[in-house]
């Protein structure tokens, strides 16, 4: 071969190595930056209980789990992380995820730690369930998805990771749309009581301190899980068939020991892992959220009373916006999906 033949093969090679790069670096800053172009009156009249399915999961070692979840739309779309509650799971989205995507967004579900498919990959693992460590969780899923940052979209323990990862991590979170406004646990103000009324509708906070609790729970999650899943949604449109698909979430085999935890550990009655004894020292300073923000209140939410945001107004101190949805209870995305989907689109505006 020539020394000019030779020549101009290398300067070929290295010009579509550069372009792929180029191309790829291209694809990760349009996953990263760029929005959809969509509005909120986009968002299709979706009807609740349409979709009963996710169809087949993905799987992926993610920190210390194996993380079960959902990925629908364009795989350079931008990216919205929608995360669950208790006692709920991953088809709380399930009429949300599809319409966003066909706007163009890529929406991931994933199971939190103790629900649905995702393991432990240390039978070693303590079981804990503090908040920091299920927002680590979620950073280290996003990392291993190689995802730099999301929309972010929550309600009750899904509500409470995203607020801290926009929090804490701001650079990960675009923006946020969270139920109930900023629930961020302060957990040395949760171990003094609250007004009755409040105090009534947590009965089983102060259920799962005890063994019996623990014990009942394990033998009777079922039904115990239907009890709270009407009674935060008395008005909820959504049938026994949708609970039913559920459930068989709750039978992880270590889903008793992380929602024990969690509940134990937010009333102060147990301690954290010394390994994230910075981050918890960091939330209890109820540290502000700079992203864009949408806070959202169903009307019929039977847990949590609708508010006009105004109590929590000052811990968003980047652009934000207070909703409140008609007809919904504390399951939003799954009663309204329409109108959740529409925040998220919204955001991503702002």
């Amino acid at each position: 071969m020539s020394d000019k033949v030779d020549r101009d093969r290398r300067l070929l090679l290295g010009a579509a190595a550069a372009t792929f790069a180029a191309a790829q670096l291209g694809m990760m800053a349009c996953a990263k930056a760029q929005s959809t172009g969509a509005n909120p009156n986009d968002v299709p009249n979706i009807k609740p209980g349409t979709n009963t399915s996710f169809g087949p999961l993905k799987q992926i070692n993610a920190g210390l789990l194996n993380i079960g979840y959902a990925d629908l739309g364009p795989a350079n779309g931008p990216v919205v992380m929608c995360l669950h509650g208790w006692p709920y799971d991953i088809l709380s989205f399930v009429d949300v995820a599809p319409a966003l995507a066909s706007l163009g967004y890529r929406v991931i579900v994933p199971y939190l730690r103790g629900y649905g498919t995702t393991t432990f990959l240390s039978n070693e693992t303590l079981r804990n369930g503090q908040q920091a460590v299920v927002a680590r969780d979620i950073i280290a899923f996003m990392d291993a998805l190689k995802i730099d940052k999301a929309i972010f979209a929550g309600y009750d323990w899904g509500g409470r990771t995203s607020c801290i990862i926009a929090a804490l991590y701001p650079e990960r979170c675009k923006a946020l749309v969270s139920v109930n406004g900023y629930t961020i646990n302060n957990i040395e103000r949760n171990k003094h009581p609250s007004p009755p009324a409040f105090e009534h509708g947590q009965w089983y906070q102060f259920y799962f301190a005890t063994d019996r609790g623990k014990e009942g729970y394990d033998q009777n999650r079922h039904d115990f899980n239907k009890i709270i899943w009407n009674t935060n949604s008395p008005k909820s449109p959504l049938d026994d068939a949708a609970y039913e698909r559920t459930a068989s979430a709750f039978q992880n085999a270590d889903h008793v020991a992380v929602v024990i935890h969690n509940y134990r550990f937010r009333l102060g009655l147990i301690t954290g892992e010394p390994q994230y004894a910075d981050i918890e020292s960091r939330l209890a300073q109820s540290p502000v959220i700079t992203v864009p923000t949408i806070t959202v209140d169903g009307d019929s939410d039977g847990i949590v009373p609708v508010t006009d945001g105004s109590s929590y107004a000052k811990y968003f101190t980047g652009k934000w916006k207070h909703t409140v949805i008609k007809g919904a209870g504390h399951n939003v995305p799954q009663e309204t999906p329409r109108e959740f989907a529409q925040a998220i689109v919204e955001v991503d505006g702002f």
